[in-house]
């Protein structure tokens, strides 16, 4: 049986981890991976993990069955029109730039063009990524199944409706960001009464997993969650009434509301 072969025009930190997850998953065993990149060190740096180099857009589409856009959004359109020549019905296009649809794809390559559309984390470089996935009508199940595969092998996928693609870049390709900075406050309030940071960011970071693992395997609801920790007159409720009092759920509805704009202002 032949080898699926998967191409990566880009080879930075996404796309980077994107192909290391693949081989180094029983992903890896029937693929073949290649990869273009202005900058041919960081091809190089991955033939350890199987990669071979192309030497442009058009090559790597020429040769694969899969072609992986890993760049930024705002060179994505001349990518695009490098590999255009190359593309062909059989091919699939996958796009991992925020904003881009598919219908944009189809009209710098060809009509029919099969593309899948994937919102991707940065915790991915860990293998612990979160990847909202969705396709058009082109695309077969089987060839969906691929790429699918290729994502869980890097942590969690989901897939969700094509016209939410913006609406879930707030829920999981920016929201590592947004984690960030709220981890931050407790690991600065922890400095300033003369906690280690080095010792707070451990705890603080391994609540975040474990909190995370009760949303995920506890069964139960968030509330319910919530009222877990929460005992009457608690320490733990004195402090949720500053977040409350702060209006927190207004907050992050007003985070990812503008985080949705910003995706359709950049939107092709």
């Amino acid at each position: 049986m032949d080898k699926i072969k998967i191409g990566f025009i880009g080879a930075g930190n996404m796309g980077t981890a994107i192909m290391k997850g693949i081989a180094s998953s029983s992903v890896g065993e029937n693929t073949e991976l290649f990869a273009f990149d202005p900058d041919s060190a960081k091809v190089s740096a991955l033939s350890k993990f199987g990669v071979s180099a192309c030497k442009s857009e058009a090559e790597l589409t020429e040769m694969c069955e899969y072609i992986f856009l890993a760049v930024k959004p705002q060179i994505i359109e001349t990518v695009i029109e490098a590999a255009a020549p190359a593309v062909t019905s059989e091919k699939v296009i996958i796009s991992i730039a925020a904003g881009i649809s598919d219908e944009f794809i189809a009209s710098k390559t060809i009509p029919e063009a099969k593309v899948i559309l994937v919102m991707p984390n940065t915790p991915l470089l860990l293998g612990e990524g979160a990847s909202a996935l969705s396709r058009n009508d082109r695309v077969s199940d089987e060839e969906f199944d691929v790429i699918l595969n290729v994502f869980r092998s890097c942590g969690k996928a989901a897939v969700i409706p094509k016209d939410k693609m913006k609406e879930i870049i707030a829920i999981n390709g920016s929201s590592p960001a947004f984690i960030y900075l709220f981890a931050k406050s407790f690991i600065d309030y922890a400095e300033a009464v003369g906690i280690p940071s080095e010792s707070a960011a451990e705890l603080f970071s391994q609540s975040l997993i474990g909190s995370a693992k009760m949303i995920s395997d506890s069964g139960y609801t968030i509330d319910e969650l919530i009222k877990m920790v929460s005992s009457p007159g608690g320490t733990t409720l004195a402090g949720l009434d500053k977040l409350y009092d702060g209006k927190l759920e207004d907050t992050v509805r007003s985070c990812c509301e503008s985080c949705t704009k910003r995706a359709y202002e950049l939107s092709k």
